[in-house]
């Protein structure tokens, strides 16, 4: 097994005391408290107040990260605003052409895709943003809402969701940046769940949700790798109208109706398992959505049981731990 030193090219250091700016990675031996530390160890992840949204609402779509991120659609009524997040507030900007909630959107805070949700039918309505406006663009071949979509405005994975007049589906469908195409279905038919695959259509996640008619909600979870579903483990705490974001080997899942009622429960997903993190959202709520990655996150907008304009950020700070000698 190749030592510290081969590998990074250091051997470690032999000191009285802990560096006062160590390096992510950098290992030594603390002589005073006889330990062997290292710098870069994930903490656990904390929530603080964010910039509320100018409008209130629920069931709106989202894209980008913490510190710019694009909030669009939503309800109720249905509307088209539009807002964006620099790190500290939310300023509208132009609206979607068709106003809806129960949307879904992926990609960044200059290039995102609208999709689906309902207007005064359910829709496949698809809208692609430049930074300053929406275009109109393809629809989805499934008109549907309370779905979700991962991956970017040009190369995207739309899954499940609502469909009428009063059921779930199970169907998935690609996005190249013009059509629509239908690929493999999920393995559970489901709607109200949520997704991570930031910046990727061939990897992506999706967790939680309820089928139709109601039964009880859901934790499954299954990945996508590009031409295939396939089941994984599942969420500690089932439920449906969540958020998530990140990617498919380090989501985060936050919020949602579960089965005692609406929660703030956040949970972290390390490609296998999914862990609870001490740390819960200060506002409960559902029908919210999320921005970001795993470490640091947005969570915005949802409902407890009115509509919130509340915004929190998730952040995991890199901490130094004492390394186990056996």
């Amino acid at each position: 097994m190749a030592g510290y030193n081969t590998i990074r090219g250091l051997r470690v250091k032999y000191l009285s005391a802990d560096p006062a700016n160590p390096e992510a990675g950098q290992v030594w031996y603390n002589s005073t408290t006889g330990n062997l530390r290292v710098d870069g160890i994930e903490g656990v992840g904390a929530w603080s107040s964010g910039g509320n949204l100018n409008t209130a609402r629920r069931q709106l779509g989202g894209a980008g990260t913490q510190t710019a991120a694009l909030a669009f659609g939503g309800g109720p009524p249905n509307t088209g605003i539009t807002e964006s997040y620099n790190g500290s507030s939310w300023s509208e900007v132009a609206d979607l052409s068709t106003a809806r909630d129960g949307l879904g959107g992926c990609g960044t805070q200059t290039a995102a895709l609208a999709v689906g949700g309902y207007s005064t039918a359910y829709v496949g309505t698809t809208e692609s943003w430049n930074g300053s406006s929406w275009t109109g663009k393809n629809p989805m071949s499934t008109a549907r809402a309370y779905f979700t979509v991962f991956g970017t405005n040009t190369a995207a994975i739309g899954a499940a969701g609502y469909v009428p007049p009063n059921s779930a589906t199970n169907a998935s469908e690609s996005w190249d940046g013009t059509n629509w195409t239908n690929t493999p279905s999920v393995n559970t038919t489901r709607y109200g769940l949520a997704s991570a695959g930031s910046g990727t259509q061939t990897a992506g996640l999706i967790f939680g949700g309820d089928s139709r008619p109601r039964t009880a909600v859901l934790s499954v979870t299954e990945e996508w790798n590009g031409s295939s579903w396939s089941e994984v483990n599942n969420l500690n705490t089932a439920r449906m109208y969540l958020a998530g974001c990140g990617i498919q080997t380090a989501a985060l899942a936050m919020g949602g109706l579960a089965a005692p009622g609406i929660t703030a429960a956040t949970e972290l997903w390390n490609g296998t398992s999914w862990t609870s993190n001490p740390n819960s959202m200060a506002t409960a709520r559902s029908n919210l959505c999320a921005a970001g990655i795993q470490t640091t996150a947005l969570a915005f907008s949802g409902s407890n049981p009115g509509v919130s304009n509340a915004t929190e950020e998730f952040n995991i700070s890199l901490e130094t731990k004492n390394l186990s000698v056996s």
